[in-house]
């Protein structure tokens, strides 16, 4: 499947008059899917890193300028090794699909975010790579969160602020060093699960969030427009 194809961008089957200027994304429910069919938990994420595909371009034919996707936790390190390499393997599948798309892709940026420390140094050629070709592309920017926890991201914010020569350190200088653009508008959470699991703690501090009981490798684009005419309808407050 191509990854933000120019064919793909031509065609959008849904209109809104609003839509999220940036939108988190957590893809949760792959090992349950898996087991509700009895298949390895390797399965849901085989299915599940096909969806990411298909969402990942649509959000980018309705033309959203930020879209963050939950993929791999810092706790997910204490999954067992088999699950934790079939996952690094999927995403090496996907980086050199994707590799081979940037041709076709546009003009639109990935940038991972996490912690590169402890992921294959593989993969972090492939993902310095994938940043380095896409860098000057000003379309939809795509971040991909990998090894990431939003409590990690707020603490490197600050340490890299007080490196700077900070002492004193504002709300402002903390959102000008996240990994993400500061605000996200709003989060889609599939799986029946209600909660944020540490993502975007600081960006997410007036997000709109959406729930859905699918599992993630059942999401399709309806589910993601369901979602976003949900967000249109919303009426947004920012304060208690």
């Amino acid at each position: 499947m191509a990854l933000f194809s120019k064919k793909e961008k031509e065609k959008q089957a849904e209109h809104f008059e609003v839509l999220p200027n940036h939108l988190g994304i957590i893809m949760d429910g792959n090992g349950r899917w898996a087991k509700k069919r009895g298949l390895p938990r390797t399965a849901g994420h085989k299915v599940g890193a096909e969806v990411f595909r298909s969402i990942c371009q649509e959000c980018a034919n309705l033309g959203i300028k930020y879209v963050t996707f939950y993929a791999f936790s810092t706790e997910n390190w204490k999954r067992p090794q088999s699950e934790v390499d079939a996952i690094m393997d999927l995403f090496k599948d996907y980086l050199l699909e994707a590799k081979r798309d940037f041709v076709k892709a546009g003009d639109n940026k990935i940038i991972f975010i996490g912690e590169r420390e402890g992921i294959r140094q593989d993969l972090v050629d492939l993902m310095d790579e994938a940043e380095r070709d896409t860098a000057d592309h000003n379309a939809t920017t795509v971040y991909l969160a990998i090894n990431y926890g939003g409590r990690q991201e707020i603490a490197a914010a600050v340490n890299k602020l007080i490196a700077q020569g900070k002492t004193k350190i504002t709300e402002e200088d903390i959102s000008a060093n996240l990994y993400t653009v500061p605000e996200c508008d709003m989060i889609i959470r599939p799986s029946g699960e209600e909660r944020l699991s540490n993502f975007l703690l600081w960006q997410a501090a007036y997000s709109e969030f959406w729930y859905s009981d699918v599992l993630w490798p059942d999401f399709t684009v309806k589910d993601l427009y369901e979602a976003l005419h949900e967000f249109e309808k919303r009426n947004r407050r920012f304060g208690a």
